[in-house]
C-alpha cells in the first residue's frame, strides 16, 4: 500500500502561484511514477501532469504547459505542483497519484485525498 497525502492548497487571486505538494508513504516511493490531476464541480477527473520515477521525464496537459511544473524528491518521498499564472479555471480539488506505470490516464492504483485550490478572479 501507498498512502498519499496532499497539501497547500488554498485560495489565489488570478496571476497568482501555489505549489502543491504530495507526501507519500508505505512502499518505495522511488518506484512509483507520480501524477496530478484535477476535478472542477461538476466536471470529470483530468490529467494535469506526470513524473517518472526518478525524474527524467514529465508530461503536461496543453491547458497548465509553461505555467505548471511537477517535480520530485525521492529522499523526501515527495513530490510537487508548483503552479504560476493561475487562472480561474484551475480552480478545482488537485489529487496526486501513484502508479508502477508511467502513464497520463486515471488508472493510478494510488490516489491521495485531494486539496482545493480556488483561484479568484
Amino acid at each position: 500500500q501507498v498512502q498519499l497525502v496532499e497539501s497547500g492548497g488554498g485560495l489565489v487571486q488570478a496571476g497568482g502561484s501555489l505549489r502543491l505538494s504530495c507526501a507519500a508513504s508505505g512502499r518505495t516511493f522511488s518506484n512509483y511514477a507520480m501524477g496530478w490531476f484535477r476535478q472542477a464541480p461538476g466536471k470529470e477527473r483530468e490529467f494535469v501532469a506526470a513524473i517518472t520515477w526518478r525524474g527524467g521525464s514529465t508530461y503536461y496537459t496543453d491547458s497548465v504547459k509553461g505555467r505548471f511544473t511537477i517535480s520530485r524528491d525521492n529522499a523526501k518521498n515527495t513530490v510537487y505542483l508548483q503552479m504560476n499564472s493561475l487562472k480561474p479555471e484551475d480552480t478545482a480539488v488537485y489529487y496526486c497519484a501513484a502508479d508502477e506505470n508511467f502513464r497520463r490516464d486515471s488508472g493510478y492504483h494510488y490516489w491521495g485525498q485531494g486539496t482545493q485550490v480556488t483561484v479568484s478572479s
